[in-house]
Protein backbone atom coordinates (compact mmCIF):
# COMPACT_ATOMS: atom_id res chain seq x y z
CA UNK A 1 0.00 0.00 0.00
CA UNK A 2 1.38 3.37 -0.95
CA UNK A 3 0.70 6.89 -2.00
CA UNK A 4 0.86 7.57 -5.75
CA UNK A 5 1.76 10.90 -7.33
CA UNK A 6 1.88 12.11 -10.93
CA UNK A 7 4.01 15.23 -11.43
CA UNK A 8 3.71 17.09 -14.76
CA UNK A 9 3.44 13.77 -16.62
CA UNK A 10 3.57 14.02 -20.41
CA UNK A 11 3.26 11.32 -23.05
CA UNK A 12 3.99 12.22 -26.66
CA UNK A 13 3.91 10.14 -29.81
CA UNK A 14 5.90 12.28 -32.19
CA UNK A 15 4.16 15.64 -32.36
CA UNK A 16 0.95 14.25 -30.81
CA UNK A 17 0.61 14.70 -27.04
CA UNK A 18 -1.66 11.99 -25.65
CA UNK A 19 -1.18 13.21 -22.07
CA UNK A 20 -0.36 16.87 -21.53
CA UNK A 21 1.31 17.59 -18.21
CA UNK A 22 -1.09 16.12 -15.67
CA UNK A 23 -0.64 16.45 -11.91
CA UNK A 24 -2.44 14.25 -9.41
CA UNK A 25 -1.92 12.98 -5.87
CA UNK A 26 -3.60 9.70 -4.89
CA UNK A 27 -3.60 8.95 -1.19
CA UNK A 28 -2.76 5.64 0.44
CA UNK A 29 -5.74 3.23 0.15
CA UNK A 30 -7.73 5.67 -2.01
CA UNK A 31 -9.88 4.28 -4.85
CA UNK A 32 -9.55 6.65 -7.82
CA UNK A 33 -11.37 6.16 -11.12
CA UNK A 34 -10.19 7.75 -14.37
CA UNK A 35 -13.05 8.34 -16.77
CA UNK A 36 -13.47 10.05 -20.09
CA UNK A 37 -14.21 9.45 -23.77
CA UNK A 38 -12.03 7.33 -26.04
CA UNK A 39 -8.73 9.03 -26.77
CA UNK A 40 -8.76 11.25 -23.67
CA UNK A 41 -5.53 9.75 -22.28
CA UNK A 42 -6.89 7.72 -19.34
CA UNK A 43 -5.57 4.30 -20.45
CA UNK A 44 -2.25 5.81 -21.51
CA UNK A 45 -1.92 7.31 -18.02
CA UNK A 46 -2.65 3.92 -16.43
CA UNK A 47 -0.07 2.22 -18.64
CA UNK A 48 2.53 4.81 -17.66
CA UNK A 49 1.82 4.15 -13.99
CA UNK A 50 2.23 0.43 -14.68
CA UNK A 51 5.48 0.92 -16.57
CA UNK A 52 4.03 -0.44 -19.81
CA UNK A 53 4.53 2.97 -21.47
CA UNK A 54 7.59 5.18 -21.05
CA UNK A 55 6.78 8.72 -19.99
CA UNK A 56 8.03 11.58 -22.17
CA UNK A 57 8.40 14.03 -19.27
CA UNK A 58 7.54 14.37 -15.59
CA UNK A 59 7.70 11.98 -12.66
CA UNK A 60 5.66 9.08 -11.32
CA UNK A 61 6.14 8.44 -7.60
CA UNK A 62 4.93 5.28 -5.83
CA UNK A 63 5.46 5.45 -2.09
CA UNK A 64 8.73 7.31 -1.70
CA UNK A 65 10.29 6.11 -4.99
CA UNK A 66 10.40 7.77 -8.39
CA UNK A 67 9.65 4.81 -10.66
CA UNK A 68 10.24 6.38 -14.10
CA UNK A 69 13.13 4.05 -14.85
CA UNK A 70 11.74 0.94 -13.16
CA UNK A 71 10.16 -1.85 -15.18
CA UNK A 72 6.65 -3.14 -14.39
CA UNK A 73 7.98 -6.02 -12.32
CA UNK A 74 9.87 -3.71 -9.98
CA UNK A 75 7.09 -1.22 -9.27
CA UNK A 76 5.19 -3.48 -6.84
CA UNK A 77 1.91 -3.03 -8.68
CA UNK A 78 -0.72 -5.54 -9.83
CA UNK A 79 -2.82 -4.99 -12.93
CA UNK A 80 -6.17 -6.48 -13.97
CA UNK A 81 -6.81 -6.21 -17.70
CA UNK A 82 -9.94 -6.04 -19.82
CA UNK A 83 -9.26 -9.43 -21.41
CA UNK A 84 -8.33 -11.32 -18.18
CA UNK A 85 -4.99 -12.55 -19.68
CA UNK A 86 -5.22 -16.01 -18.06
CA UNK A 87 -3.07 -18.93 -19.16
CA UNK A 88 -5.56 -21.32 -20.82
CA UNK A 89 -3.47 -24.48 -20.21
CA UNK A 90 -3.20 -23.85 -16.46
CA UNK A 91 -5.77 -24.44 -13.74
CA UNK A 92 -7.13 -21.52 -11.74
CA UNK A 93 -4.82 -22.48 -8.89
CA UNK A 94 -1.81 -22.51 -11.22
CA UNK A 95 -2.79 -19.18 -12.77
CA UNK A 96 -3.00 -17.55 -9.35
CA UNK A 97 0.20 -19.14 -8.03
CA UNK A 98 2.35 -18.46 -11.09
CA UNK A 99 3.56 -15.01 -10.06
CA UNK A 100 4.21 -16.21 -6.50
CA UNK A 101 6.34 -19.08 -7.75
CA UNK A 102 8.34 -16.59 -9.80
CA UNK A 103 9.06 -14.77 -6.54
CA UNK A 104 10.40 -18.04 -5.08
CA UNK A 105 7.98 -17.99 -2.13
CA UNK A 106 7.64 -21.07 0.04
CA UNK A 107 4.86 -23.50 -0.92
CA UNK A 108 3.13 -23.01 2.41
CA UNK A 109 3.00 -19.25 1.90
CA UNK A 110 1.72 -19.66 -1.66
CA UNK A 111 -1.04 -22.05 -0.54
CA UNK A 112 -2.06 -19.69 2.26
CA UNK A 113 -2.30 -16.69 -0.07
CA UNK A 114 -4.31 -18.65 -2.64
CA UNK A 115 -6.70 -19.86 0.07
CA UNK A 116 -7.27 -16.32 1.36
CA UNK A 117 -7.88 -14.95 -2.14
CA UNK A 118 -10.20 -17.82 -3.07
CA UNK A 119 -12.22 -17.28 0.11
CA UNK A 120 -12.45 -13.52 -0.47
CA UNK A 121 -13.53 -13.90 -4.12
CA UNK A 122 -15.74 -17.00 -3.65
CA UNK A 123 -13.75 -19.11 -6.13
CA UNK A 124 -12.65 -22.02 -3.92
CA UNK A 125 -14.68 -24.49 -5.98
CA UNK A 126 -13.02 -23.24 -9.19
CA UNK A 127 -9.38 -23.77 -8.24
CA UNK A 128 -8.97 -27.02 -10.20
CA UNK A 129 -10.77 -25.84 -13.33
CA UNK A 130 -9.21 -24.26 -16.41
CA UNK A 131 -10.20 -20.82 -17.78
CA UNK A 132 -12.12 -22.37 -20.68
CA UNK A 133 -14.50 -23.96 -18.18
CA UNK A 134 -15.37 -20.62 -16.53
CA UNK A 135 -17.85 -17.86 -17.24
CA UNK A 136 -16.72 -14.31 -17.96
CA UNK A 137 -17.43 -13.21 -14.40
CA UNK A 138 -15.56 -16.18 -12.95
CA UNK A 139 -12.54 -15.46 -15.15
CA UNK A 140 -12.53 -11.87 -13.97
CA UNK A 141 -12.56 -13.05 -10.36
CA UNK A 142 -9.58 -15.28 -11.09
CA UNK A 143 -7.73 -12.35 -12.68
CA UNK A 144 -8.46 -10.34 -9.56
CA UNK A 145 -7.27 -13.22 -7.37
CA UNK A 146 -3.98 -13.32 -9.25
CA UNK A 147 -3.54 -9.62 -8.45
CA UNK A 148 -4.60 -9.91 -4.79
CA UNK A 149 -2.12 -12.64 -3.84
CA UNK A 150 0.80 -10.40 -4.72
CA UNK A 151 -0.07 -7.95 -1.91
CA UNK A 152 0.93 -5.03 -4.15
CA UNK A 153 1.31 -1.39 -3.19
CA UNK A 154 -1.08 -0.35 -5.98
CA UNK A 155 -3.89 -2.09 -7.87
CA UNK A 156 -4.46 -1.01 -11.48
CA UNK A 157 -7.69 -1.91 -13.32
CA UNK A 158 -7.90 -1.31 -17.08
CA UNK A 159 -11.61 -1.38 -18.07
CA UNK A 160 -12.01 -4.81 -16.44
CA UNK A 161 -15.80 -5.04 -16.88
CA UNK A 162 -16.25 -3.92 -20.48
CA UNK A 163 -16.42 -7.48 -21.84
CA UNK A 164 -19.20 -8.52 -19.48
CA UNK A 165 -22.95 -8.32 -20.02
CA UNK A 166 -24.94 -5.60 -18.27
CA UNK A 167 -26.15 -7.70 -15.32
CA UNK A 168 -22.71 -9.17 -14.68
CA UNK A 169 -21.10 -5.72 -14.86
CA UNK A 170 -23.32 -4.57 -12.00
CA UNK A 171 -22.46 -7.69 -9.99
CA UNK A 172 -18.71 -7.36 -10.57
CA UNK A 173 -18.84 -3.64 -9.84
CA UNK A 174 -20.20 -4.51 -6.41
CA UNK A 175 -17.58 -7.25 -5.98
CA UNK A 176 -14.69 -4.89 -6.71
CA UNK A 177 -16.02 -2.26 -4.33
CA UNK A 178 -16.53 -4.88 -1.63
CA UNK A 179 -13.02 -6.18 -2.26
CA UNK A 180 -11.54 -2.73 -1.75
CA UNK A 181 -13.37 -2.43 1.57
CA UNK A 182 -12.01 -5.81 2.69
CA UNK A 183 -8.48 -5.24 1.38
CA UNK A 184 -7.92 -1.46 1.31
CA UNK A 185 -5.18 -0.81 -1.21
CA UNK A 186 -4.35 2.21 -3.35
CA UNK A 187 -6.38 1.58 -6.50
CA UNK A 188 -6.48 3.23 -9.92
CA UNK A 189 -9.36 2.13 -12.13
CA UNK A 190 -9.92 3.19 -15.75
CA UNK A 191 -13.32 3.08 -17.44
CA UNK A 192 -15.34 4.87 -20.10
CA UNK A 193 -18.52 4.16 -18.11
CA UNK A 194 -19.42 7.11 -15.88
CA UNK A 195 -21.87 4.95 -13.89
CA UNK A 196 -18.96 2.71 -12.85
CA UNK A 197 -16.97 5.79 -11.94
CA UNK A 198 -19.75 7.34 -9.83
CA UNK A 199 -20.65 4.17 -7.94
CA UNK A 200 -17.16 2.85 -7.20
CA UNK A 201 -14.80 5.78 -6.67
CA UNK A 202 -13.68 7.69 -3.63
CA UNK A 203 -12.59 10.27 -6.19
CA UNK A 204 -13.31 10.55 -9.92
CA UNK A 205 -10.80 12.01 -12.38
CA UNK A 206 -12.43 13.25 -15.59
CA UNK A 207 -9.98 13.46 -18.49
CA UNK A 208 -10.49 15.31 -21.76
CA UNK A 209 -7.99 15.79 -24.56
CA UNK A 210 -5.02 14.58 -22.51
CA UNK A 211 -5.63 16.81 -19.49
CA UNK A 212 -7.51 16.45 -16.21
CA UNK A 213 -10.71 18.45 -16.56
CA UNK A 214 -11.80 17.91 -12.94
CA UNK A 215 -10.98 15.60 -10.04
CA UNK A 216 -13.12 15.19 -6.94
CA UNK A 217 -15.67 13.05 -5.08
CA UNK A 218 -18.51 11.77 -7.29
CA UNK A 219 -21.16 14.03 -5.75
CA UNK A 220 -18.95 17.09 -6.20
CA UNK A 221 -18.58 16.39 -9.93
CA UNK A 222 -22.30 15.76 -10.24
CA UNK A 223 -23.46 18.88 -8.37
CA UNK A 224 -20.57 21.27 -9.07
CA UNK A 225 -19.01 20.51 -12.46
CA UNK A 226 -16.30 23.00 -13.41
CA UNK A 227 -17.15 22.87 -17.11
CA UNK A 228 -19.82 21.99 -19.62
CA UNK A 229 -17.76 18.95 -20.61
CA UNK A 230 -17.79 17.51 -17.09
CA UNK A 231 -21.46 18.38 -16.63
CA UNK A 232 -22.36 16.54 -19.83
CA UNK A 233 -20.16 13.53 -19.14
CA UNK A 234 -21.16 12.89 -15.53
CA UNK A 235 -24.78 11.88 -15.03
CA UNK A 236 -27.07 9.50 -16.88
CA UNK A 237 -29.06 10.55 -18.84
CA UNK A 238 -26.80 13.45 -19.73
CA UNK A 239 -27.49 17.03 -18.71
CA UNK A 240 -29.66 19.11 -21.05
CA UNK A 241 -27.95 22.16 -22.59
CA UNK A 242 -29.70 25.14 -24.20
CA UNK A 243 -28.45 28.42 -25.64
CA UNK A 244 -29.80 31.35 -23.64
CA UNK A 245 -29.38 34.91 -22.45
CA UNK A 246 -29.00 35.85 -18.80
CA UNK A 247 -31.14 38.97 -18.40
CA UNK A 248 -32.05 41.34 -15.59
CA UNK A 249 -35.68 40.96 -14.58
CA UNK A 250 -36.87 43.57 -12.10
CA UNK A 251 -34.64 43.08 -9.05
CA UNK A 252 -33.77 39.57 -10.13
CA UNK A 253 -32.47 37.57 -13.10
CA UNK A 254 -34.03 35.35 -15.73
CA UNK A 255 -32.68 32.84 -18.22
CA UNK A 256 -34.20 33.65 -21.61
CA UNK A 257 -34.18 30.69 -24.01
CA UNK A 258 -33.87 31.15 -27.77
CA UNK A 259 -37.63 30.75 -28.28
CA UNK A 260 -38.32 33.52 -25.75
CA UNK A 261 -39.20 31.23 -22.81
CA UNK A 262 -38.27 33.00 -19.58
CA UNK A 263 -37.03 30.99 -16.59
CA UNK A 264 -36.69 32.96 -13.37
CA UNK A 265 -33.46 32.51 -11.41
CA UNK A 266 -34.26 31.80 -7.73
CA UNK A 267 -33.55 34.71 -5.38
CA UNK A 268 -31.03 32.61 -3.46
CA UNK A 269 -28.89 32.29 -6.59
CA UNK A 270 -29.13 35.78 -8.02
CA UNK A 271 -25.92 36.97 -6.33
CA UNK A 272 -23.97 34.09 -7.91
CA UNK A 273 -24.82 35.21 -11.41
CA UNK A 274 -25.49 38.95 -11.12
CA UNK A 275 -22.14 39.92 -12.66
CA UNK A 276 -22.95 37.87 -15.77
CA UNK A 277 -26.26 39.65 -16.51
CA UNK A 278 -26.57 40.54 -20.19
CA UNK A 279 -24.34 37.69 -21.38
CA UNK A 280 -25.08 34.86 -23.77
CA UNK A 281 -24.77 31.64 -21.79
CA UNK A 282 -25.26 27.89 -21.99
CA UNK A 283 -28.07 26.88 -19.65
CA UNK A 284 -27.77 23.37 -18.22
CA UNK A 285 -30.28 21.32 -16.27
CA UNK A 286 -30.33 17.61 -15.53
CA UNK A 287 -33.29 15.40 -16.57
CA UNK A 288 -33.92 14.53 -12.91
CA UNK A 289 -34.25 18.26 -12.15
CA UNK A 290 -37.28 18.49 -14.45
CA UNK A 291 -40.57 17.21 -13.04
CA UNK A 292 -44.28 17.18 -13.72
CA UNK A 293 -45.10 18.86 -10.39
CA UNK A 294 -46.09 22.49 -10.64
CA UNK A 295 -45.96 25.71 -8.62
CA UNK A 296 -43.11 25.19 -6.19
CA UNK A 297 -40.62 27.82 -4.97
CA UNK A 298 -37.59 28.03 -7.21
CA UNK A 299 -39.26 26.10 -10.04
CA UNK A 300 -40.06 27.51 -13.48
CA UNK A 301 -43.02 26.07 -15.38
CA UNK A 302 -42.98 25.44 -19.12
CA UNK A 303 -45.32 23.87 -21.64
CA UNK A 304 -43.51 20.97 -23.29
CA UNK A 305 -44.30 19.12 -26.50
CA UNK A 306 -43.68 15.42 -25.81
CA UNK A 307 -41.88 13.62 -28.65
CA UNK A 308 -41.00 10.25 -27.10
CA UNK A 309 -41.82 8.34 -23.90
CA UNK A 310 -39.61 5.62 -22.35
CA UNK A 311 -41.23 3.81 -19.38
CA UNK A 312 -38.52 2.37 -17.09
CA UNK A 313 -40.64 1.09 -14.22
CA UNK A 314 -39.80 3.32 -11.24
CA UNK A 315 -39.42 6.34 -13.51
CA UNK A 316 -40.34 7.45 -17.01
CA UNK A 317 -38.06 9.31 -19.40
CA UNK A 318 -39.77 11.83 -21.64
CA UNK A 319 -38.08 13.55 -24.57
CA UNK A 320 -39.58 16.89 -25.49
CA UNK A 321 -38.87 20.10 -27.31
CA UNK A 322 -38.93 23.78 -26.45
CA UNK A 323 -38.57 25.76 -29.65
CA UNK A 324 -35.76 24.05 -31.58
CA UNK A 325 -34.15 22.57 -28.45
CA UNK A 326 -34.54 18.87 -27.62
CA UNK A 327 -34.53 17.89 -23.95
CA UNK A 328 -35.00 14.91 -21.65
CA UNK A 329 -36.84 14.75 -18.32
CA UNK A 330 -37.15 12.05 -15.68
CA UNK A 331 -40.71 12.12 -14.31
CA UNK A 332 -43.21 10.17 -12.24
CA UNK A 333 -44.55 7.18 -14.27
CA UNK A 334 -48.02 7.86 -12.86
CA UNK A 335 -48.14 11.09 -14.90
CA UNK A 336 -49.09 9.09 -17.97
CA UNK A 337 -47.42 11.27 -20.61
CA UNK A 338 -48.37 10.56 -24.22
CA UNK A 339 -46.22 11.14 -27.33
CA UNK A 340 -47.25 14.01 -29.60
CA UNK A 341 -49.11 15.80 -26.83
CA UNK A 342 -48.22 18.76 -24.64
CA UNK A 343 -47.86 18.70 -20.88
CA UNK A 344 -46.66 21.19 -18.24
CA UNK A 345 -43.22 20.53 -16.76
CA UNK A 346 -41.26 22.33 -14.06
CA UNK A 347 -37.55 23.15 -14.12
CA UNK A 348 -35.91 23.11 -10.69
CA UNK A 349 -33.91 26.30 -11.09
CA UNK A 350 -32.26 25.72 -7.71
CA UNK A 351 -30.27 23.03 -9.56
CA UNK A 352 -29.54 24.96 -12.77
CA UNK A 353 -26.06 25.47 -14.21
CA UNK A 354 -24.71 28.23 -16.45
CA UNK A 355 -21.61 27.91 -18.62
CA UNK A 356 -19.52 30.33 -20.64
CA UNK A 357 -20.36 30.13 -24.36
CA UNK A 358 -16.73 30.37 -25.52
CA UNK A 359 -14.77 28.43 -22.88
CA UNK A 360 -17.41 26.07 -21.49
CA UNK A 361 -16.33 27.00 -17.95
CA UNK A 362 -18.98 27.01 -15.22
CA UNK A 363 -20.01 30.55 -14.31
CA UNK A 364 -20.51 29.58 -10.68
CA UNK A 365 -19.26 26.76 -8.48
CA UNK A 366 -21.58 27.51 -5.58
CA UNK A 367 -23.09 24.47 -3.91
CA UNK A 368 -26.61 23.71 -5.13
Amino acid sequence: MARLELKNVVKSYGIYEAVRGINLEIEDNEFVVFVGPSGCGKSTTLRMIAGLEHITAGEIVIGDRVVNRLGPGKRDIAMVFQNYALYPHMTVRENISFCLEQQMLAKGEIDARIARAAETLHIRELLDRRPGQLSGGQRQRVAMGRAIVRNPKVFLFDEPLSNLDAKLRVQMRTEIKRLHQLLPTTTVYVTHDQVEAMTMADRVVVMNGGVIEQAGPPQELYHRPVSQFVAGFIGSPAMNFLSAQLASSGKGLAVILDDGTSLAVPDARVNEYARHAGKSVIFGIRPESISDRQQRPGFADVEAKIDLVEPLGPETMVYFSIGDANLCACIDPESGPKPQTSMPLSFNMNQMHLFDVETGAALSLAKV
